[in-house]
């Protein structure tokens, strides 16, 4: 289709679409998205929804209204800046709200997932048939999903910033969860009246943080028992182990991470989530800074920093199996670092393990897995690694 008739077509359905909700829901306000339910019929309506770690997002509770902020983050750290997003979750179509919120009727029963990060939250809560498009299925792991995807119960929609606003509409969603600071290309979305939800999780700085999200993804599906019950037993295994971590009386093994990449080494930031997870794993990050995201460096730099630390923390898509030589060969200069030599590089490869795809809420299964390498003798002898081992020396 070129683009003189893409347009015009584009824009006819978007005003389909908003014609089509007018009558569906004629007198609801801006963002109502689902039929009138009953408020006592859904079960999860009394169930209180507490916010310990995450900073991205505010639950409040007023007669029949759950009012649910989430904010922006400064890049010192994790104060709230102010709120980018309003939402009053209601059981009946016919509740008032305050005038300054967008009026959700919950639970949804249809949505859209941007992120990696915000499908694991549906998958933990095992909600898969409330997903109806994603953006891909790249380094997808999950067979139900894949199967949904194959027979056409969940649409892929296309990427951020390119989006099939065809499929989008095809897809028919409640709402879209979001991520408002990636690449967008939610202007054309707008049009058509569906209500955009920003989901932050991928910007805290606490591992249970980000896992915490699944509570607001919770609320919007009518699964926030469940949601409640998934965080508690996340919370409890992580600070368990890290408890232990904390009391140990030997010195502390450094680690670094990252690797080059067209001449510039990509390390991630000292205040960044998986920094936080090395600390509370007993090691020392080589990085100590306010960074949240990723730094792009020198490798003199890095080696400045890392040449004598203990272990290497590597994540990458190699095609089969990586190796020392493999490292080597991408990097002559990466023989010089006193992990290599020792064999103490901590490897993931995204193409064998499901990484972005479930680990957001599975903070507690890679702290045991750098726990595992740094200090062995806190788990059991037969522990399996999920995402993170030692990197098998070259035969």
């Amino acid at each position: 289709m070129t683009d003189s008739y893409q347009k015009p077509f584009i824009h006819a359905c978007l005003c389909l679409m908003a014609f089509s909700t007018m009558i569906v829901a004629c007198g609801r306000s801006a963002g109502n998205t689902s039929a009138t339910t009953d408020e006592s019929s859904s079960p999860d309506s009394a169930i209180t929804v507490n916010v310990t770690y995450a900073t991205g997002f505010s639950v409040r509770d007023s007669a029949d209204v759950r009012l649910v902020e989430t904010y922006t983050h400064q890049l010192e750290g994790d104060e709230n800046t102010g709120s980018n997003g309003r939402f009053a979750l209601v059981h009946n179509e016919n509740t008032a709200v305050p005038e300054d919120y967008t009026k959700v009727v919950v639970p949804i029963s249809r949505t859209i997932c941007m992120t990696s990060l915000q499908l694991s939250n549906f998958t933990v809560l095992d909600a898969h048939d409330v997903v109806k498009g994603i953006t891909g299925t790249k380094n997808l792991f999950n067979e139900d999903i894949r199967q949904r995807v194959d027979d056409g119960r969940i649409l892929k929609i296309g990427m951020e910033g390119e989006f099939d606003s065809e499929l989008v509409l095809a897809a028919n969603p409640q709402v879209i969860f979001i991520s408002p600071f990636k690449r967008g290309g939610y202007d054309a979305i707008k049009e058509t009246g569906i209500t955009l939800v920003p989901h932050l999780g991928y910007k805290e700085l606490d591992p249970l943080g980000q896992a915490e999200w699944v509570k607001f993804i919770g609320m919007f599906i009518g699964k926030e028992r469940e949601a409640n019950e998934v965080f508690a037993g996340i919370e409890e295994r992580y600070n368990s182990l890290k408890a232990k971590a904390a009391h140990l009386s030997e010195a502390l093994p450094t680690v670094f991470s990252g690797e080059m990449h067209y001449g510039t080494w990509h390390a991630v930031g000292g205040s960044n989530y998986l920094a936080q997870i090395f600390r509370d794993a007993g090691a020392r990050y080589v990085i100590d800074d306010k960074e949240t995201a990723g730094e792009n460096l020198e490798f003199e730099k890095m080696y400045a920093l890392s040449a004598n630390a203990d272990y290497w923390r590597i994540l990458n898509s190699f095609p089969g199996e990586f190796s020392y030589e493999a490292l080597k060969a991408s990097e002559p200069r990466n023989e010089l670092f006193k992990a290599f030599r020792e064999k103490k590089v901590i490897y993931c490869n995204m193409k064998q393990q499901p990484y972005y795809e479930i680990s957001p809420v599975e903070p507690d299964v890679l702290l045991k897995d750098f726990v595992a390498i740094f200090h062995p003798k806190l788990v059991e002898p037969d522990y399996e690694p999920k995402y993170y081992r030692l990197l098998k020396a070259d035969k």
